[in-house]
């Protein structure tokens, strides 16, 4: 059978895709591979910035945040961590947008993973990993 080159790579991510489903859900995966605010955005356009290392397995994570009258206007992220990462850092960023100091700082693990329809226990470090940075830098905003 001849397939030639494109159609084996579409067939293959088809595959991929389907056994990432398989393993999370298609929700984790569709914000995987589109993430939502991905990227450190110009520094004019960030009030308040936390970037660390940390969780299980030391992944990088950095949040900003453009925050006017107590409210997040727009919040970005970049990490170095796994799909999962991606996902879960792209959904905490839809949660805390448009809504309060407040509001984020009460953001709790159990949230993100509601959001995102559950994640496997061995990943759910990630979550943490997230709520405590964004603890950080409610803090940090707070004493500014």
């Amino acid at each position: 059978m001849d397939i030639n080159f494109n159609d084996f790579v579409d067939n293959l991510q088809k595959e991929i895709i389907k056994k990432e489903i398989e393993d999370h859900n298609e929700k984790i995966v569709n914000l995987f591979h589109n993430p939502y605010n991905y990227g450190k955005p110009p520094k004019k356009e960030i009030t308040i910035q936390e970037e660390r290392r940390g969780g299980l397995k030391k992944y990088f994570l950095g949040l900003y945040l453009k925050i006017e009258n107590k409210v997040i206007i727009k919040a970005h992220f970049i990490t170095d961590g796994c799909g999962v990462m991606i996902a879960i850092g792209s959904q905490t960023m839809m949660l805390i947008e448009g809504k309060s100091i407040k509001f984020a700082e009460n953001l709790l693990t159990e949230d993100i993973l509601m959001a995102l329809k559950g994640l496997p226990d061995d990943e759910k470090h990630c979550a943490d990993l997230m709520i405590e940075t964004l603890r950080n830098i409610i803090i940090k905003y707070k004493d500014k």
